[in-house]
């Protein structure tokens, strides 16, 4: 297999490399750095929740959707994968889908409602 530019080095240089990208708005370079570094470590949130957003910046939304699902999946009160749940959904005009994600951000964020 031959090493590309994008997954070659470390996982902490190819974190910082995606995160550059990320930063300077080349979400579709972030994501192939990404794409690589969570099938190495699909533990950890961190490179997980960057993927998804820099999918959902570059309008990849299914697959912004798939990678928040799997974070909430393992941790409920992830409160950020739930806001972008949500607003990957209200995207694809799902607002239905999207309403009880966004509520439940709202709550572990602790905004709650004046009634």
């Amino acid at each position: 297999m031959e090493t590309t530019y994008y997954d070659h080095g470390s996982p902490a240089e190819r974190w910082e490399r995606a995160r550059m990208f990320f930063d300077a708005k080349d979400y579709a370079a972030a994501a192939r750095v990404l794409g690589g570094l969570v099938e190495e470590v699909p533990e950890q949130t961190g490179p997980r929740l960057l993927l998804a957003r820099a999918y959902y910046h570059s309008a990849q939304l299914q697959r912004a959707e798939a990678e928040l699902r799997v974070i909430v999946e393992r941790d409920p009160v992830e409160h950020y994968a739930r806001l972008m749940l949500g607003r990957t959904l209200e995207r694809q005009g799902r607002n239905e889908e999207a309403e009880s994600h966004l509520r439940i951000a709202s709550a572990l964020a602790g905004d709650f409602a004046e009634v």
